[in-house]
């Protein structure tokens, strides 16, 4: 398959985790209610774990081979910073789609920075396919509940989840043709979205992943960087 075929397939693949995490958290009906509650924490937790494990094993070293390590500092604050004034100005306007937006903000950059990997043949480049397929899921899980609980309908929400799926290989065409050959501005946007990620983690998922009494998310959350520590070291070994 040619490389910019399998980038579209790449982009495709993460975008509609999407629409498929929407799906899921529109039949999940469990019973009792606080294993419910313990099942929606978990999967928060999950999908913090997978943005870890992007921001270990493929972001911040990918970002390093690239840019002096001033400028990975520089962009990787500034990343965290950017994130920050995005959540405070969702503050003041009383937004509630929290987990929405990070969803599309972790997403987008990502993508892009996937289609200059796969410009340039980075073996990395199908694990974070892989990474950001896996964490879309729980994130548009939750995201739909999250909407949902503002009383938007079904419909509507699956139609906005499978027009954001497109996003997917827009921008990994978006890197892909015009990031390859621009390594600097790649490892700017892989270091500002490993910021942003963290940021995030620590500000709002992991916040919103605790439940009292319970060690099921924290769990979770290892799991989740189980997976990338799994496909970073499958990787390595295809690599070597």
């Amino acid at each position: 398959m040619p490389d910019v075929l399998l980038a579209i397939f790449y982009g495709l693949f993460a975008g509609l985790m999407i629409p498929a995490g929407g799906y899921l958290a529109s039949i999940e009906r469990i019973q009792p209610n606080w294993l419910e509650e313990e099942v929606r924490h978990s999967v928060i937790a999950f999908g913090g774990g997978i943005l870890v494990s992007a921001v270990a094993f493929v972001l911040v070293p990918q970002a390093l081979e690239m840019l002096p390590l001033w400028a990975a500092l520089l962009t990787f604050f500034a990343g965290g910073a950017v994130f920050a004034l995005l959540e405070h100005l969702q503050k003041q306007n009383a937004s509630k789609n929290a987990q929405f937006i990070a969803m599309l903000t972790d997403f987008v950059p990502e993508a892009a920075a996937l289609g200059a990997m796969m410009a340039a043949r980075t073996a990395e480049a199908a694990l974070l396919a892989f990474l950001i397929g896996a964490q879309n899921l729980p994130e548009a899980f939750n995201a739909w509940r999250e909407l949902q609980a503002g009383n938007h309908p079904g419909r509507r929400i699956m139609r906005i989840f499978l027009t954001l799926s497109l996003l997917g290989p827009a921008a990994v065409l978006l890197g892909y043709f015009f990031l390859a050959d621009q390594p600097l501005l790649t490892g700017a946007i892989m270091m500002t979205a490993a910021g942003g990620i963290l940021f995030l983690t620590f500000q709002d998922i992991a916040v919103k992943a605790h439940l009292e009494y319970r060690q099921a998310p924290s769990l979770a959350a290892l799991f989740g960087f189980a997976l990338g520590m799994v496909g970073h070291a499958l990787v390595t070994q295809v690599g070597g």
